[in-house]
């Protein structure tokens, strides 16, 4: 049976376990930042989903019906998700289906690449809930070859009607509108010792600004602001000077995080359920 986000959320080792899945997450990023910039926002992590949910469901994605699709759940305007189509062609993130003789669109699909980085996603997902229960998952998931048709569909449905994934709370909304800001959180989350999640200010391992933005190849300006911004949250802070210390972040903030990806997982978990758990290797 599937975790529920509540369970999920309550469990004794998801504290450790989503430590560990930021650190794969971080690790995937570096093998491919480029792709990586596809997800980089709320917003194009959520169009990226919906257009890879139509191609495994109808084997070819067009303008039309992704237009359609990201119009019916508000992800972005038409303007925007146009945009953002155009640019997956143009950097080869997907290409034109083979031998197409409709003159009227150009059906196209993911390029292997691309499929390669879901496929490490979902896997990283899987283990952090196979790490909860002991349960098999991921070896199902590795053992099927249309493991990975059978998955994000389910969960492109799931991210795109989830009042929690569509509006999170306010630090963590805060910064999945930043450019890369899910790495950003990442990165905070990859340095906190667990045993320490109950304190009030939890140390993290950031203690430049100027090093953790050029990793993140951000405008030290800009993540320099969004920082301030969550500062004035009370949502981080530093243990010592502004900028020349370890900063922390809040235990309200630090929750925030980890329910948002009890909600993620739940819906992977759900999608997993649903399609592949009958099939268990």
């Amino acid at each position: 049976m599937a975790f529920s986000a509540t369970e999920i959320a309550g469990h004794p080792a998801l504290h450790r376990s989503i430590r560990s899945q930021a650190k794969a997450l971080l690790a995937a990023r570096e093998s491919s930042p480029r792709l990586a910039s596809v997800f980089a926002t709320q917003q194009r992590w959520l169009m990226a989903h919906a257009g890879l949910a139509i191609y495994f469901r109808q084997g070819a994605l067009t303008t039309a019906r992704f237009l359609q699709l990201v119009e019916q759940h508000s992800v972005a305007s038409r303007n925007t998700a146009d945009a953002f189509m155009k640019e997956m062609l143009k950097y080869n993130y997907v290409e034109p289906l083979p031998d197409n003789t409709d003159r009227r669109s150009i059906p196209l699909r993911p390029t292997v690449q691309t499929l390669q980085i879901l496929a490490a996603w979902a896997m990283i997902h899987l283990t952090t809930l196979d790490e909860l229960d002991g349960g098999g998952r991921l070896a199902t998931f590795a053992s099927r070859s249309d493991a990975l048709a059978r998955l994000e569909p389910l969960i492109a449905d799931g991210l795109l009607t989830s009042g929690p994934v569509r509006a999170p709370e306010k630090t963590f909304s805060l910064f999945t509108w930043l450019n890369n800001g899910g790495v950003v959180m990442e990165w905070l989350i990859s340095g906190v010792d667990p045993s320490l999640a109950d304190r009030d200010h939890i140390p993290t391992g950031v203690v430049s600004i100027g090093e953790f933005a050029n990793w993140l190849k951000l405008s030290r300006t800009h993540l320099a602001r969004k920082l301030r911004e969550a500062e004035d949250l009370g949502s981080i802070g530093w243990l010592g000077q502004r900028g020349h210390s370890v900063m922390w972040m809040s235990r309200d903030f630090y929750r925030e995080y980890m329910d948002a990806q009890a909600v993620k997982l739940a819906i992977i978990d759900q999608a997993f359920e649903q399609n592949l758990a009958s099939m268990a290797a």
